[in-house]
This record gives structure tokens, C-alpha cells and sequence, in this order.
């Protein structure tokens, strides 16, 4: 949303790096199709519910289709102007990331601060909301580096082979329907 709104200006992570995206429903679905199998038997499967094996999305894809998405159904802000959003720039590396943070941030930040403590601390509260939302980024940048630049795929097989038995159940695979479909045109909003 933040993109939406015309708030973020660049995008961490490696462009060619797959990435798993399915809705919770899905999730949620699967893990009811799969309580339902096991039942009666004892004993631990693994399901992986993901898109990287059978669907994959490449981290590259998101800032495209959040342009194209943006760009035909633009946001609108409480005056109700269409906000216009830019290509976003893809960092693909920490180094790059904490550059232009340094640059387009951390660096105005240090002369905000320097400015004051020239005025005897009259822009106090800018600098510290300033200063506070800054380590919120680093932090949140932190906490998901290793997803950012994360390079696996996960196996699918036991959750496609209980995707096929409630397929072939009537009683389950109508109700709990976690096919994979293909993902729709972005620029569609119905």
C-alpha cells in the first residue's frame, strides 16, 4: 500500500529469487483437507502450501505489477487526487540498500540533528519521529534480510498428492477446493 500511496521509492532483494505467494484461504484450506486425511492415521507429513515449484514468482514481478496495478487503478488521497506512482528502483544488494539509505536519509538526518541542537532543540519532535521511522526500516530490514535474498524452492509432492485425494474425495475436494490457479491480469479489478 505504501507504494500505492506514492511512499516508497525503492524495493530490497535479490530480483531473481523465487518467492512463494498464495492467499491464507489456500492455507487454510489445505490444512483442513490435510487434518481431515489424517484423521485416523498417526504419524507426521510435511506440506509445504507454496507456488515456488509449480508457480514460480520471481521478487522482480512485484514492483512490476504494483506499477501496472497502480497505474490503472490509481490511489486516491483524502482530497481525492490520484496519486501517481513512479517505476520503483530495485535494490539487489545490502550494499546498495544501506547507500541509499545513508544518502537519501541517514545523512539529512545527521544535519537535521546538527540544526537542532544549533536552535536549542526547537525541531526536537520532527527529528525524533524522523529518527524513529528510519530505525523502524533498518530494523524491519534486519529482521527480513534473510527472505529478501532468500534462493530455494520448496518441495510441493505431498501437499499436491492430498490436493489430488480430495480432488477424488466428493465429500472434501468440493468443499475445500487449494488448486493452484493461474495467477490473473494485474490490471483487472474484479
Amino acid at each position: 500500500m505504501a507504494y500505492g500511496k506514492g511512499r516508497m521509492e525503492c524495493f530490497l532483494g535479490d530480483p531473481n529469487s523465487t518467492i512463494d505467494l498464495i492467499p491464507a484461504d489456500m492455507v487454510v484450506n489445505s490444512i483442513i483437507v490435510a487434518i481431515v486425511a489424517h484423521a485416523d492415521r498417526p504419524g507426521e507429513i510435511v506440506y509445504q502450501v507454496g507456488s515456488s515449484n509449480r508457480n514460480p514468482l520471481k521478487y522482480s514481478s512485484i514492483p512490476l505489477w504494483g506499477h501496472i496495478y497502480f497505474t490503472q487503478n490509481p490511489w486516491t488521497d483524502r482530497d481525492g487526487k490520484k496519486v501517481l506512482v513512479r517505476k520503483i528502483k530495485i535494490l539487489d544488494t545490502m550494499e546498495s540498500f544501506h547507500n541509499h539509505m545513508y544518502l537519501r536519509y541517514i545523512l539529512p538526518l545527521k544535519m537535521l540533528e546538527l540544526a537542532n541542537i544549533a536552535s536549542c532543540h526547537y525541531f526536537e519532535g520532527f527529528y525524533a519521529n524522523a529518527k524513529r521511522k528510519i530505525d523502524v526500516v533498518m530494523r524491519l530490514v534486519e529482521l527480513y534480510r534473510p527472505y529478501l535474498f532468500f534462493k530455494a524452492i520448496f518441495d510441493d509432492k505431498n501437499t499436491d498428492k492430498l490436493r489430488v485425494a480430495a480432488r477424488n474425495s466428493m465429500d472434501s475436494g468440493d468443499i475445500f477446493n487449494f488448486s493452484l490457479i493461474p495467477r490473473p491480469s494485474i490490471g483487472r479489478t474484479t
